[in-house]
């Protein structure tokens, strides 16, 4: 590990002399390139270098404890070199963590798909109030929003919604919500009171980019027609909807959300991409059974993750084992402890597989 250490550090100076010289700027592709590697080793060069200071300070306390005779200084030297000790073991976890194999797709924005499974309206319903969470979470870290793709029905529900998410890191942690979500409550329309069981999906796609997916004009064919349902001035008085459809897959994608046509085909092709990419990974996934089972739902969309109950306010992980009795924060947006506990067990998990 400390071998590895040693030459990322080396990588590290190398970089920052490299965006010293003067003119590197003039070749933008070259200094986006080296400021993206200086950023991805910034956290591990900090976190090495206070490791050898450490170290450093460990050794020096036990020279000076071997010629001091003064018996306050030696416990001081000695509460120094504990402190020093402890965070050695410290840092040597974190720098465990951050040596892990990383998501090539973590930094991209994500393509969120929420569907309604079983329960009919209710599911559509509940599906509503996911997207209106994950809405909340994302303006509480400042990310963007775009709707791509809805299905409403007349009480409110969604049977469908498509949603992009733009920030940095997007895709790391919003990827652990994908799967099965269950709702345990007692419908508006039931007059009986019993409580009932509904379920919807969420999946989290990598925004696909151009140079990640090629599509052949032969595979596809595109139509164009008015826009339907409610809409805002000239939505439905103009042919600006756009439905792709994939030959080799079958996908097809409708878009109408935009009032211009053009604005629609790109938001088509966009969601189109980013689906024939997540294709693409979930074969890998498939062809890496055992990394994906070491992994915490990441991988199997019909693996049921998580059930919100109403009657007693809580929201239980099935992954990680973990239950909160904050449901309406919850509901709210406030999903952040969730995520970082799956991320948490995640990182666990591949650390012991990493020293297995």
């Amino acid at each position: 590990m400390f071998d590895k250490l040693e030459d990322l550090l080396h990588r590290f100076e190398e970089i920052m002399n490299e965006l010293s010289e003067p003119g590197v700027a003039n070749d933008q592709k070259r200094f986006t390139s080296l400021m993206k590697e200086q950023s991805d080793l910034t956290p591990i060069v900090e976190a090495y270098r206070e490791y050898k200071a450490k170290k450093q300070d460990v050794a020096d306390s036990l020279e000076l404890l071997e010629s001091e005779s003064d018996e306050d200084m030696r416990e001081m030297l000695k509460e120094e070199l504990n402190d020093a000790k402890k965070r050695i073991e410290e840092l040597e976890d974190k720098l465990k963590i951050l040596l892990l194999p990383k998501d090539p797709n973590d930094d991209k924005n994500v393509i969120v798909e929420i569907r309604a499974g079983a329960g009919g309206d209710e599911s559509a319903l509940f599906a509503a109030e996911i997207y209106r969470m994950y809405m909340h979470y994302a303006d509480s870290r400042h990310w963007k929003t775009e709707t791509m793709e809805m299905e409403e029905i007349g009480i409110g529900g969604m049977k469908s919604v498509t949603f992009m998410i733009s920030g940095a890191g997007a895709y790391s942690v919003m990827k652990y919500e994908s799967g099965v979500h269950r709702v345990q409550r007692v419908p508006e329309t039931e007059s009986g009171g019993r409580i009932h069981t509904s379920t919807i999906t969420v999946a989290v796609m990598p925004e696909a980019e151009e140079v990640d997916i090629e599509i052949n004009d032969k595979d596809i064919r595109i139509d164009v027609c008015r826009a339907s349902g409610a809409g805002g001035q000239c939505v439905n008085t103009t042919d600006s909807a756009v439905r792709l459809t994939h030959y080799p897959t079958g996908i097809v994608i409708y878009s109408q959300t935009e009032k211009s046509q053009l604005q629609n085909k790109n938001k088509a092709f966009a969601l189109l991409r980013t689906k024939l990419y997540d294709m693409k990974l979930q074969e890998a996934h498939d062809a890496e059974a055992d990394l994906r089972r070491s992994q915490v739902g990441t991988g199997d969309r019909s693996e049921k993750i998580r059930t919100y109950n109403f009657p007693q306010g809580r929201v239980t992980d099935h992954r990680i084992n973990l239950t909160l009795y904050k449901l309406d924060k919850i509901m709210n947006g406030d999903i952040q402890e969730i995520i970082d506990a799956c991320i948490a067990a995640d990182q666990a998990a591949k650390l012991l597989k990493m020293n297995a």
